[in-house]
């Protein structure tokens, strides 16, 4: 166990599995789910949760990415290559998510004291080092530059991007939210994201500064580790993990209030995308 003071460290762990039921809905739906588990958890509602999701093969958007000067002719190149697409609700850019890509969220009350935004950072990256420990890796956090979504809570090994954490914060709830490439080809799911900013730009100076993707800073903890991970043993990890750290552990899935509340935050997050997307579309 780690140190008493960890927000790991949770009298319960509230566990939401979606890693199979999120292949058969858009990613839309794991960000109302996240709004809701926030207004839950941070009413006391519920106790920390903890989710996993993965999606079928999607791009979500950033924001900035919808301001991109030839964004339709990009859309349009998602779509070739067999990619929805949403535009999130949480900041930064574009990433990929694919059967080869595990979410998790935590989601973390602030009702006794504010949680600070490194502190959330904070502990996923202790949860992702406690996962892999048994690998003798060295799982950094800093911004890896050329990769895509860049940040300063980039988690690598060897220089090599496996993970990228974003926050969303509501209602006194806290979700940090992490993607890890767990098999496939890290630089091949790069090479997507490249060619589509290269689509979205033709070449034109933009006032925002879109990353200059260099694929092969990317890699999958499968290419990492030189074994083939499944998503099915990064759950069993992440389960194991969060079993030393709580005195109490159960599987769940949403209840009472948090039915109509999901309705609601659901239909906010797609009323949202739509807005955006909208005007891209024939």
């Amino acid at each position: 166990m780690m140190e008493n003071n960890s927000l790991l460290m949770q009298k319960k762990w509230r566990i939401i599995d979606q890693s199979s039921t999120g292949l058969h809905v858009s990613p839309l739906h794991s960000f109302g789910m996240d709004d809701t588990l926030c207004a839950s958890v941070g009413s006391g509602m519920t106790p920390a949760t903890a989710r996993t999701w993965v999606h079928g093969k999607s791009i979500i958007l950033g924001i900035q990415d919808t301001r991109l000067p030839h964004l339709k002719d990009a859309l349009s190149y998602l779509e070739k290559e067999g990619y929805h697409y949403i535009v999130r609700n949480s900041g930064g850019l574009a990433v990929v998510l694919d059967e080869g890509v595990l979410n998790i969220s935590l989601i973390l009350p602030e009702q006794e004291k504010s949680i600070d935004i490194n502190s959330g950072y904070d502990t996923m990256w202790e949860l992702i080092k406690y996962m892999f420990s048994d690998f003798h890796k060295n799982i950094e956090a800093k911004e890896i530059v050329g990769s895509y979504c860049p940040g300063s809570y980039d988690l690598s090994i060897d220089g090599k991007k496996f993970a990228g954490i974003s926050q969303r914060r509501l209602r006194s709830g806290v979700a940090v939210q992490i993607y890890l490439c767990v098999s496939g080809s890290g630089q091949k799911r790069a090479e997507i994201i490249k060619r589509f900013y290269e689509i979205g730009k033709q070449g034109e100076e933009t006032k925002f500064v879109y990353p200059d993707l260099k694929p092969e800073v990317m890699a999958s903890l499968s290419e990492l580790f030189g074994m083939e991970l499944t998503v099915d043993q990064v759950l069993t990890r992440l389960l194991y993990s969060l079993k030393d750290h709580a005195e109490f552990l159960f599987a769940d899935q949403l209840q009472g209030e948090e039915l109509p509340s999901f309705d609601a935050y659901y239909e906010r997050v797609v009323e949202r995308n739509e807005k955006f997307l909208a005007p891209f579309r024939d």
